[in-house]
């Protein structure tokens, strides 16, 4: 569901279009889709639980296993953020395990005119964990 904070999203989306509620939208130009699942669903390819305590157990995630190097994946936000210096924060959870198909996770920002800037990024995690 969505919570008070702009942006904020638990992926317990209870049947609705996770799109909606969570006020993302996968980037239709991409090479593979992203899906809200669990790890009944992932399976040995996943993590055993999401990140959050308690009954919360849905999560936002690609298979990238029959993927090609160079395949992206990407999801955006359906607002706009006002630009701000310290005031707005990117915060998220990630799982990245160890894996041949397993590339980058990069994190941009769009301004005004289209232009991606890259904010951040990360290659393979070698921990089995959030």
């Amino acid at each position: 569901y969505y919570t008070s904070i702009p942006g904020s999203c638990n992926f317990e989306a209870q049947d609705q279009e996770w799109t909606t509620v969570c006020g993302l939208t996968q980037d239709p130009s991409d090479d593979f889709d992203w899906n809200i699942s669990n790890s009944a669903v992932t399976g040995q390819t996943g993590p055993d639980t999401d990140h959050t305590p308690g009954k919360g157990q849905h999560f936002l995630y690609v298979n990238s296993s029959a993927q090609k190097e160079g395949n992206r994946g990407r999801i955006i936000t359906t607002k706009l953020f006002p630009a701000s210096l310290g005031v707005c924060r990117v915060r998220f959870w990630f799982w990245m395990f160890a894996s041949r198909q397993t590339g980058v996770l990069k994190v941009y920002t769009a301004e005004e005119h289209g232009m991606e800037i890259l904010m951040w990024s990360s290659s393979r995690n070698e921990e089995n964990k959030w």
